[in-house]
């Protein structure tokens, strides 16, 4: 029997608006699992707050975070695959973002712990919001200047209106993997910088390996799924997607409020 690992994005294509998944959703994946269904997520948010949004998904298989900067286990959250910048590569990045005003979200494991400094004085409207949406989280951590590049750096996250990120953007996505859109949520820009070997494509295929899968079918709506839609085996669109995503895609399917991923699921595991 073909072995078929499934794999979704989260914001925008198993999540409802609301940011959560659907009670329906739920049930339908999870009775899919417990009969054997090879299913994971990928995504550019943190366990922490993929958990948070995926409340009552029960996971047993590792999942994609950050883009593809990790692989973690979902149960025990050990770090299974661990993609992080050199020194040299931070110090470049925060130079060039540096050069054009940008101050950064830089996150980091340090002490074994993840963090994501930011300097408090220069943080911009986009940065503020989404830092009023953490709180609680346990990884704020307000840095001067000289302590911004610390630990084992593996994302940078700039928010702010368009400006000059484009031109950044511009200047480092020959040498890192960049993503730069608008969030769905808030409208702010965003410009996400990560190692190169930190992307879903990577991560996904090296999940399929992981699972000794046959095929390799993922779901996605934003541009930070192109690279993984290429990698798969076959790769289906929300109707809310991009439309750099639809042209990638094998089929459309509903949008991310009608429980489309798990309807497909619902339809193809057998």
């Amino acid at each position: 029997m073909e072995r078929i690992l499934y794999i979704s994005d989260l914001d925008g294509t198993l999540l409802t608006s609301g940011q959560n998944i659907s009670p329906k959703s739920l049930e339908i994946i999870n009775g899919l699992m417990k009969r054997g269904m090879l299913f994971s997520y990928a995504t550019a948010r943190s366990i922490i707050t993929a958990k948070k949004v995926s409340a009552g998904l029960e996971m047993k298989y590792p999942v994609i975070v950050y883009n593809g900067a990790f692989i973690i286990d979902a149960v025990s959250g050990e770090r299974l695959v661990k993609n992080t910048f050199t020194h040299n590569e931070a110090v470049k990045i925060y130079e060039i973002l540096s050069g054009y005003g940008i101050s950064p979200l830089i996150y980091s494991i340090i002490g074994n712990e993840e963090k994501f400094s930011y300097i408090p004085e220069r943080l911009t409207r986009g940065m503020s919001g989404f830092l009023d949406t953490r709180r609680d989280d346990p990884r704020h951590r307000r840095a001067l200047e000289e302590d911004m590049l610390c630990g084992d750096m593996f994302y940078f996250s700039c928010i702010d209106e368009a400006g000059t990120m484009g031109e950044a953007y511009e200047r480092l996505k020959d040498s890192f993997h960049c993503v730069y859109g608008r969030d769905i949520y808030s409208g702010d820009q965003w410009l996400e910088i990560l190692p190169n070997a930190a992307n879903k494509a990577n991560a996904v295929i090296q999940l399929k390996k992981h699972f000794g899968a046959d095929r390799l079918v993922v779901f996605g709506d934003g541009v930070n799924d192109i690279d993984m839609f290429k990698a798969a085996d076959e790769a289906y669109a929300v109707a809310n997607a991009a439309p750099e995503l639809k042209e990638l895609s094998d089929g459309i399917i509903g949008g991310n409020n009608e429980d489309s991923v798990a309807k497909y699921l619902l339809e193809k595991f057998t």
